[in-house]
């Protein structure tokens, strides 16, 4: 979590201000319901929450204990009781640390996901924009990185699209998952709290009452949050590596936006370099990685160890800052990428109408030829295309003139019939279809 690659809003969620004051309000909530029950006093509860509440913690006091104390916890209640004073006794009745320290980062976590939750909103509607936009802007489709059929550059978008809504419904999903409280004392038994109390707290802090617990909130629930962080991460990657290849010079379909003053390279006056896709791809990379500790968090020792908590303190802010920086980044690229329509036209005519070859294939069989016949007849002609190609970069035979002049190809089909199978807006006409079952319209 550096400063690079951070926004503000969802560094906050991280800070030690933030953490301390859900500790205390964890710890206040507890205190309401014990009062609530008779086991501590009504006015000690209204005290804690009345000094506690209006302090401002001393991060740098907190420190100088945990120094001495060597235990996180234990330091930030003893700063509680200087501001508190005797009251304080009452405070952590019958808890754990764990109690404070999970709750708190299952709190963390849904606000960081509902931050993440707006950043998705935003991605998806500049998709949306750029679909419409691009609807029925022809390109190349491309398998294996070589030319296939034509799509549309809105199909593209509608892709990503549909990709992002299934990220976001998972989001939600991770959100409820992670959504839960734990107040229930050393190795969870409730031996020395009132269930009740954790009842409250969770009620208090928008979260619901683990149905059972050891001394931590089971890990699992961890593992899926990472991981589905790391899907979509990797669904940032792919948009990303996609940008990247169309901005290959030899393509150059599309391209990110190059800001006046810009530059590409220290060395080269004229680079305008895939920077901010390339930077994606790498930021998914961290993300992603942080899943795999996450998953190894999920066995501990008995009722609990501490292997788990050094991670959990680095993955929970790095993962999330930095998914909300990738995925406001996304949103910028994706709302003032430049695109190409002509030169998505250039690069498909570049191999002289191969792209309609499973057309005349098809076209062959209905007419009686067997498929493997079929499939030879287009063949031999397609090659001769694809070797003036590797020659000139050009295709230097037009796919069309070879079939009309092809004897064996003739037999079965007529003039009209082959150039019928060169109808561009065949292999696009159901576009309107797919963006119906996209975004509900067309």
């Amino acid at each position: 979590m550096i400063p690079r690659y951070s926004r503000p809003d969802m560094v906050a969620i991280w800070s030690p201000e933030t953490k301390f004051r859900i500790w205390f309000e964890i710890e206040a909530h507890a205190c309401d319901a014990l009062a609530d029950l008779g086991v501590i006093p009504k006015e000690a509860a209204q005290t804690i929450w009345e000094k506690g509440g209006a302090a401002t913690f001393d991060i740098e006091r907190i420190d100088e204990i945990e120094r001495e104390t060597k235990h996180d916890v234990i330091a930030f209640l003893t700063h509680l009781a200087e501001i508190v004073g005797p009251d304080a006794r009452f405070v952590h009745q019958g808890m754990t640390s764990s109690d404070v320290l999970d709750t708190c980062f299952n709190v963390q976590l849904v606000r960081a996901t509902d931050l993440l939750l707006k950043d998705m909103d935003a991605l998806l509607a500049a998709i949306k924009r750029r679909a419409f936009e691009h609807k029925d802007t022809v390109c190349i489709g491309r398998s294996h990185g070589i030319h296939a059929e034509p799509v549309t550059f809105g199909l593209k978008m509608a892709e990503a699209y549909a990709e992002f809504d299934r990220c976001r419904k998972r989001l939600m999903n991770a959100r409820e998952e992670i959504a839960t409280c734990a107040i229930s004392g050393a190795v969870g038994t409730f031996a020395n709290i009132d269930p009740r109390v954790e009842e409250h707290v969770a009620q208090a802090i928008g979260l619901k009452a683990e149905p059972v617990s050891t001394q931590v909130i089971p890990r699992d629930r961890h593992a899926m949050y990472f991981a589905t962080l790391g899907v979509i991460a990797s669904s940032i990657e792919r948009v990303a590596t996609e940008i990247r290849h169309l901005q290959r010079t030899e393509v150059l379909e599309a391209e990110e936006y190059f800001s006046p003053g810009q530059k590409g390279s220290s060395a080269m006056p004229h680079k305008r370099n895939p920077v901010l896709t390339e930077n994606l791809t790498g930021l998914a990379r961290l993300v992603r990685g942080f899943s795999i500790p996450a998953m190894e968090n999920v066995a501990l020792w008995h009722e609990r160890d501490i292997s788990h908590s050094s991670v959990e303190r680095m993955i929970g802010p790095d993962a999330t800052v930095t998914l909300d920086f990738a995925l406001a980044r996304l949103t910028g690229v994706i709302d003032k990428l430049l695109v190409y329509p002509e030169r998505m036209m250039g690069n498909m005519d570049r191999l002289g109408g191969l792209v309609h070859s499973q057309r005349i294939l098809l076209a062959l069989t209905q007419a009686g030829s067997s498929r493997e016949d079929a499939y030879r007849l287009v063949q031999r002609n397609a090659m001769k295309v694809w070797e003036s190609y590797q020659v000139s970069g050009s295709a230097g035979v037009d796919f069309l003139s070879e079939l009309l002049n092809d004897a064996d190809v003739r037999q079965y089909l007529s003039e009209d019939q082959i150039r019928d199978r060169f109808d561009l807006g065949y292999h696009t006409k159901n576009v309107d279809v797919i963006f119906k079952r996209v975004f509900g319209e067309s």
